[in-house]
């Protein structure tokens, strides 16, 4: 059984986890939005940009009342190496198509790192906030792949 400073350090480390993939997502809805040329999916993945800074600002501020106060603020190797192949693909001229596979890719990281961070032992507070935040990636994942799905239909 986990000692309480075991479990404080299995949060933290969920929680930076968590916020390095918000961080990802927040600049590759960013970087995608500004490529997209449908207004509508522009409109969309800039707010979602917002909404994923939001999400990292709320964990943030958890880690912040259990007395971490040096949080590290970068993405993930991945996620940039990711970004960069998402803006290749739109310099090459990929269109609104390629860009929402880029971002449904990155929707599926994602999706996987708030899978990991729950099958941590948090506490209820924090597991529900998360729960919450990961009902949110899945909605906006289902959302990218169905207009990209449409995409390919036109």
């Amino acid at each position: 059984m986990p000692t309480d400073t075991g479990k404080q350090h299995e949060m933290q480390r969920a929680l930076n986890s968590l916020i390095s993939t918000l961080l990802d997502s927040q600049k590759g809805f960013a970087d995608i939005g500004e490529h997209l040329k449908d207004d509508t999916l522009k409109r969309y993945f800039l707010a979602e940009s917002l909404k994923r800074a939001s999400f990292r600002g709320d964990l943030e501020e958890i880690l912040h009342q259990n007395g971490v106060h040096d949080i590290k603020e970068s993405g993930t190797t991945a996620g940039t190496l990711h970004r960069v192949w998402g803006d290749l693909k739109a310099k090459l001229g990929g269109g609104d198509h390629t860009l929402l596979e880029t971002a449904e890719q990155g929707e599926d990281d994602a999706k996987k790192a708030y899978a990991d961070a729950l099958n941590q032992d948090l506490p209820l507070p924090v597991r529900q906030l998360i729960a919450d935040q990961q009902a949110h990636v899945l909605t906006s994942h289902d959302y990218v792949k169905s207009h990209r799905d449409t995409l390919i239909s036109k």
